[in-house]
Order: C-alpha cells, then sequence, then structure tokens
C-alpha cells in the first residue's frame, strides 16, 4: 500500500515554489489517490496535468497497481483551509454551526480565531455574525444566493 506521507512528501516538493496549496489528499487501502489543490487565484488545469505527471512518474516506482486523480476543490465542498477563507471572501457562504443553525450570508473578514459574515434580515437590513472555526460545523461557498 502507498502510504499518505510518501505522496504528501511527493506534493510538497512539487508545491514548493508555487502559491498553491494541498487541501484534500486521500489513499485508500486499494491505493486509489485523492489530491485537492487550491490557490487565491483559482487552480489552473494545467497546473492539475502537471502534478498528475510529476506524482505519475514517482508512483510508478513505487508500484503500478494504484489509480490517481488530481483535481481543484469541488466549488460547494465544505471550507478546510485557511487559504479557501481567504479565497471567499465577498462571496455568498453557508455555514452551519454546532447547534445546528444554518446561516447564509456575505463572508466579510477572517482572521486567525474567527470569521465575520454578515447576513441579510428583513427590511434590508444586515446582521453581523462572528463565528469561532471550532463553533461550526461546515462553511461553504453558497451557490443559492
Amino acid at each position: 500500500m502507498i502510504s499518505v506521507q510518501d505522496v504528501e512528501s511527493m506534493i510538497k516538493e512539487y508545491l514548493k515554489d508555487t502559491n498553491y496549496q494541498l487541501v484534500t489528499l486521500s489513499v485508500s487501502p486499494a491505493n486509489e489517490i485523492l489530491v485537492e489543490v487550491d490557490r487565491l487565484e483559482g487552480v489552473d488545469l494545467d497546473f492539475c496535468a502537471s502534478l498528475n505527471a510529476f506524482l505519475n512518474e514517482r508512483l510508478e516506482k513505487i508500484t503500478d497497481d494504484y489509480a490517481l486523480e488530481v483535481g481543484s476543490v469541488s466549488l460547494t465542498a465544505p471550507f478546510k483551509t485557511r487559504l479557501q477563507y481567504d479565497k471567499n471572501l465577498g462571496h455568498n457562504v453557508e455555514l452551519l454551526t454546532k447547534d445546528g443553525k444554518k446561516w447564509h450570508g456575505v463572508l466579510v473578514s477572517v482572521d486567525e480565531e474567527s470569521f465575520m459574515v454578515d447576513v441579510p434580515q428583513k427590511k434590508k437590513e444586515i446582521q453581523s455574525l462572528t463565528f469561532g472555526y471550532n463553533d461550526i460545523k461546515y462553511i461553504k461557498y453558497d451557490l443559492k444566493i
């Protein structure tokens, strides 16, 4: 079986002089490898193809029994890294708190401990709500607004 650490090391080598960031890496017991990257400016398809070729070249030295998928993070996937929060500043988001409340609004600020969302209210008013990262189940880009 291919180790997550080995694949992560390969990815970090490739990403070290780029503004891309590894967001998701999974390796199944059947050697199915999923790699998702992101950057503030968005992900370039040619970059993903190049990273895929780089990883294939190295993985083939370890085993020929694997499946590799390299791509960008899904637009509707929950945020996993600070980069995704920064990338979505000013955009509509949906979040679910650990106490089960769902909010829709605009992500307006992000810092090390928390983030703020402007939530529209009745009568065209805006309520600014601050959430700690540990207080939410998920936050993601909102396509519905």
